[in-house]
């Protein structure tokens, strides 16, 4: 899968890290890269604590929170690599922490108790509606 790993390489320097964007591809943590980058600038996401640039380099063993969307993932760099693999191939790239796994499965309850109330409409909402429901958009924007 072109994984690397620091035995494998002997140089230790820049042989054993890929760019943070890059790794977050790969990882399948993100659709593209420039979906990637953009959550980095948008300091969504952070190594070992700090907020980081998408070209800063990624070494196995480092810590990174990713959020995406209302999910907040910590996890460890277990192996690093540039290519996009398969998504069991994706997921030896890291391991989640047994807190995050918990947390997120706490908010994911929260979120669907929330939504519990709510019933989608049976039909979709004809003219009138629409026009309604287009007053109360333009209304927000004021």
């Amino acid at each position: 899968m072109g994984l690397k790993a620091s035995a494998e390489t002997g140089d230790a320097s820049d042989a054993a890290t890929v760019r943070l964007d890059v790794w977050l591809w790969a990882s399948r943590m993100f659709k593209t890269r420039a979906l990637a980058k953009a959550a980095i600038e948008a300091s969504r996401v952070r190594v070992d604590g700090a907020t980081a640039k998408s070209s800063r380099s990624v070494r196995m063993g480092d810590a990174l929170e990713v959020q995406r969307g209302e999910e907040r993932f910590e996890l460890e760099v277990l192996a690093l690599s540039e290519r996009r693999g398969s998504a069991p191939e994706a997921r030896q790239l890291y391991r989640e922490l047994p807190q995050s796994v918990e947390r997120r499965a706490a908010e994911a309850a929260a979120r669907r108790a929330e939504r519990a109330g709510y019933s989608a409409p049976e039909t979709k909402p004809d003219k009138r509606a629409r026009r309604l429901i287009r007053a109360l958009g333009d209304i927000e924007l004021m």
